[in-house]
């Protein structure tokens, strides 16, 4: 007999955005996040959703990298740095994404830097997430 493992939810990240990539804003329930939208490439003052998936994504990943090293007993010389890279790629049906992680771990030679990131990337929830195919739900209120 399989026994499935039902996912428990910790957390429920709630922004709201009014407007789009052009001159929308974007607040979190919390308050903390506070943002102003401007397309990639503009003079405009804010971000764009490419530059805060690469800065999420590549948090996360260097989380998840910690937690590999941490249950392996191994230290860095320095801390993670992880360049997250999303790209805006033209397809012939429209837009898409494409993604690159580049991972600097102080003091960890090749083989054990690459073994680290092979396992951060099955940890990463946004790698496991999106690497997959994101459930995406879209609701009209």
């Amino acid at each position: 007999m399989s026994v499935s493992k039902i996912p428990k939810m910790i957390y429920t990240a709630m922004t709201d955005t009014i407007g789009g990539r052009e001159s929308g804003v974007a607040r979190s329930s919390d308050g903390v996040l506070d943002i102003r939208f401007c397309t990639p490439g503009s003079t405009g003052i804010g971000t764009n959703p490419e530059q805060l998936l690469a800065a999420a994504w590549s948090a996360s990943f260097a989380s998840a990298i910690a937690r590999a090293a941490f249950e392996r007993k191994i230290a860095f010389a320095g801390q993670v740095r992880v360049r997250g890279e999303v790209e805006i790629d033209v397809e012939p049906d429209g837009y898409d994404l494409s993604v690159r992680l580049r991972v600097c771990l102080p003091g960890i030679e090749g083989s054990l830097a690459q073994l680290l990131i092979d396992e951060a990337h099955q940890l990463c929830p946004f790698s496991k997430s999106i690497g997959r195919g994101l459930a995406v739900s879209v609701e009209l209120n």
